[in-house]
Formats: structure tokens, sequence, C-alpha cells
């Protein structure tokens, strides 16, 4: 008999909701024909939750950390603990000890503390896979969203841009809906600036950037669109008009997506070798460790993994 799909679950900054979304997610699934979870952290994130479902494993990789909780405070310790348990997901995966990894939500503050240097999941887990072509699809509801750039300060994403880069993106965003299952592959690529520019009145970006990368991305089954104005493209993506939008920046592309799917977005890498995905959410410090996260994100990235660990992988 082969081995059941094993589903590493990252508990993230155990300060923050990590721990408990991920318990409530897995008791939500409930059993699962061949299905295991193995949760990847220390004992001390879960011992004031729920007993452990039947279906989960407890892997702790780093007893020698066994870093403190304080629910609701920022804490190097508990950043050094969660990127290590990061590391060992990668791993798992890696050997194939697990077939996918689903990460709880880290808190970037404390990795600053700490000294880490990724403003992110998403820079870490590529630096760990040696994944040089890679990018960040959030999508809930009737949106699928890819970031240009990621965690960047609003006045450094223009100088940011670069076409061909753009143009890996929306690339991987077309083999991200491919694997996704997605038979029709429309696109529609979002200007930086107000109007997409109104021909340069309002910025160059789009001409001397954007549609420069749409042209180059250009590929056999994906329609792309753009540069499109950032105010009336997420209307036509509710709407049916696009199964994906690549946006030049963080809040232009989440800002939309959050509205209509808060509680349910799921976070997707694409280029990986490995699967991953992760609730939208962070780490809710502010209701940790009072039984009051909801985990509905979880239970969505826990549902997407075991999809996508049971088809074959474009980048590996």
């Amino acid at each position: 008999m082969s081995r059941p799909l094993r589903i590493g679950i990252t508990l993230g900054d155990l300060n923050g909701i990590g721990p408990e979304v991920a318990l409530k997610a897995v008791h939500r699934l409930g059993a699962q024909r061949g299905v295991q979870f193995v949760f990847i952290g220390s004992p001390n994130a879960l011992a004031p939750l729920r007993t452990r479902p039947r279906q989960a494993l407890l892997w702790d990789p780093t007893p020698h950390l066994a870093p403190r909780l304080t629910p609701g405070r920022i804490s190097a310790a508990a950043a050094r603990a969660a990127a290590a348990w990061i590391y060992f997901g990668v791993r798992g995966c890696q050997t194939g000890f697990l077939d996918a990894l689903v990460t709880a939500p880290i808190c970037k503050e404390g990795f600053a503390r700490a000294g880490l240097p990724f403003p992110g999941h998403t820079e870490l887990l590529a630096r760990l896979t040696g994944t040089r072509r890679f990018a960040m699809m959030l999508f809930g509801g009737p949106l699928r969203v890819v970031l240009a750039t990621r965690h960047l300060p609003l006045v450094q994403v223009p100088g940011a841009l670069r076409q061909d880069e753009l143009t890996e993106t929306i690339r991987l965003t077309g083999e991200g809906l491919a694997w996704m299952g997605l038979r029709r592959r429309r696109i529609a690529v979002c200007g930086l600036n107000p109007h997409a520019g109104d021909g340069g009145l309002l910025g160059d970006e789009e001409t001397r950037i954007i549609a420069p990368a749409i042209r180059a991305a250009r590929r056999p089954g994906v329609q792309l669109s753009g540069p499109v104005p950032g105010d009336t493209v997420f209307h036509q993506a509710f709407h049916g008009h696009y199964e994906a939008i690549v946006a030049m920046y963080h809040d232009q592309g989440l800002g939309p997506l959050k509205m209509l799917a808060f509680d349910t977005g799921v976070n997707l890498t694409l280029g990986l070798p490995i699967v991953r995905t992760s609730p939208d959410h962070g780490t809710a410090l502010n209701i940790a460790g009072q039984d009051r996260a909801n985990p509905a994100s979880m239970v969505a990235a826990l549902e997407w993994a075991i999809r996508l660990a049971r088809r074959p992988n474009p980048w590996t």
C-alpha cells in the first residue's frame, strides 16, 4: 500500500494566530482520504489549544530552540524558530517526506529583530529552493492576483519595475493558471499610473516598461491584455473577463482581493519546485491566544495544497 499524501504545516510565529488556525483548519477538514497532515513546530505552540486530531502528526525539528509562548508579543526567538520550521518544511518536500507545504503566518517585524534578511515567506522559500524565477499569487472568490513587486515602500515601486522581470511574472501567471486547472488563460496586466498613464501624460512606465513586457510574454494559449487601468480591471475580472490580473504593487492588487475574499484567500507561490500555499492573512497579534481566529483561509490553503500536490508541478 502506498503511503498517504503528506501535507506539512509550519506553525509560523507561535505568538500569533498561526497555530490556532492550523489546528482549527485540520479539525474542520476532518479525515481526508489518503491524506496525513504534519504540523512542523514546537509543542509549545499547540499546548494551550485543543487536542491534536488523529490525522495529524507533530514534527519538532528544533527542540533545542523551544521558543517561549507569549501570545501577542513580537519576539526574535519566535521568529528564528519560525524560520527554522520553514527550512525543515522545505527540506521535507525536497527529500520526498512531504508532498506539499502550507505555511502559517510569520511576523516580519520579528524577522527584522532576529536579523533575518527576508521581507516575507516568498523570498525565503525562493532562497531555500534555489529558485530565481518566482511570483506571488493570491486568489479568492472570482479574483486571482499576481504581484509584479511585493513588500516594497510605494516610493520604490516605479524604480523596481524591470521589463524582463515583469515578462517572467506574466509567463509564470499563465503557467500557474494551467496548474490550477483553468482552460482559459486570459490575463490582464495593470498599469502603474492613473488611467494607465493616459498616453504618457501621467507617467511613462506603461509605454517604457509594461507594454514591452506584455509583448515579450505572449505565448500560445494565453491571452494578454494591457496595460489596463487599475481602477477598472478588477471590475472586469469580477465579471469574468479575465482569469488573472498582474498588479504592479502590493496594495493595488490585494486591496480589491481582500475586500472580496478576506476570510478565504489563498497565497500560492509560483515557480517553486515544491507546492507551497498559505492563508492570505498575517499573525493578527491583537487576537492571538483568544480563540477568536477564523481558520477559513487556512482551510482553503490546505485544500489547494492537497489538490496541487496531486498534479504535476510545472516547475520541477
